[in-house]
């Protein structure tokens, strides 16, 4: 198979198929489309769940694992806690890049009020270069639950740009190659995108604006993110895909690359449906935080973009256009 992350269709017939055994207190389960599991403790409190790997990166590595993970929490208003941290590293790692890796995770953390709470390190000729997986479990009331559901008829806001993750990634493991091909401030600021990771600060505007459904982007880039809301919910939509925003600096790196950026894993963006999402754009610029309306849910299935005045089908997502290059 493509690298990547499994096809839907493989997931469907041969993962959640045998997914049987079901639980009272789970009260969201694993579903395409949505970021995390929801377990009921006690009548007002939540545990909520997630897990997330990193294989396509080789800089940052610890930093980053642990903000997508916490931003799956966020997507469904959770504060972060708890972090389980597996590392599996290849026979010639050093004690400095153990070190480093660490180093990293614990940024993270601090960033987003978590602890390190456990988990495993292994050397192992299973790998070829370090591989990192955070479990993330955070806290939520039952009255402030969101799900990745969105309802028909409301608008869909996005936070930030498209491709942040993607462009951080590329400008720094191909910045050889880069600085001799693009300005060299745009390089950098490419690289600095890493420092938008996190959407914690968007979700907490959004659960006390008492929005219906957010879904934090990642593989698939934000017309994968969009496809799984959609096929989660049953719902359409109608996207402005001129409307998606993008910095120059992902422009001019997806342009060198032959990639498109709305296919570029965007973890620091997150999706967002609710009524009025002027009044919620103003909130979040309000606090510093770039939002941008793109679309609308609708009450067919279609997921339509509209581009130059003309409608498109947008695809269910395939291979991450990191992986073309990576």
């Amino acid at each position: 198979m493509k690298i990547g992350k499994v096809p839907f269709s493989v997931l469907q017939e041969n993962v959640f198929h045998h997914i049987q055994n079901k639980r009272p207190e789970i009260l969201v389960g694993s579903a395409i489309g949505e970021d995390c599991s929801i377990i009921e403790f006690g009548p007002d409190d939540l545990c909520v769940v997630s897990t997330d790997p990193i294989t396509g990166a080789t800089e940052n590595i610890g930093y980053i694992a642990v903000h997508i993970t916490c931003n799956d929490l966020a997507s469904n208003g959770a504060e972060p806690i708890g972090l389980l941290i597996t590392l599996l590293l290849p026979p010639f790692t050093t004690e400095e890049e153990i070190n480093a890796i660490m180093q990293q995770i614990e940024k993270g953390a601090t960033e987003v009020n978590a602890q390190v709470i456990g988990g495993h390190t292994e050397i192992t000729d299973a790998v070829t270069r370090p591989v990192i997986s955070v479990a993330g479990i955070g806290k939520s009331l039952k009255k402030a639950m969101i799900t990745s559901k969105p309802k028909p008829n409301e608008d869909i806001i996005m936070t930030k740009w498209a491709a942040l993750e993607g462009t951080a990634i590329i400008a720094k493991e191909k910045e050889e190659w880069l600085k001799d091909k693009m300005d060299t401030e745009l390089l950098r600021k490419g690289q600095a995108s890493i420092q938008y990771l996190s959407v914690l600060p968007e979700s907490r505007i959004a659960v006390d604006f008492g929005v219906s459904a957010m879904h934090d982007i990642t593989e698939g880039g934000v017309l994968g993110a969009l496809w799984e809301m959609a096929h989660y919910a049953g719902v359409g939509m109608e996207i402005e895909m001129d409307q998606i925003p993008i910095k120059e600096e992902t422009r001019v790196i997806c342009e060198l690359f032959n990639i498109d950026p709305l296919r570029l894993i965007s973890s620091g963006s997150m999706l967002i449906t609710c009524q009025d999402g002027a009044e919620l754009i103003q909130r979040f610029r309000a606090q510093g935080i770039e939002a941008s309306l793109i679309g609308r849910t609708t009450e067919e299935t279609d997921i339509i973009g509209m581009k130059n005045n003309k409608r498109v089908i947008i695809a269910p997502p395939d291979v991450d256009e990191l992986y073309k290059i990576m």
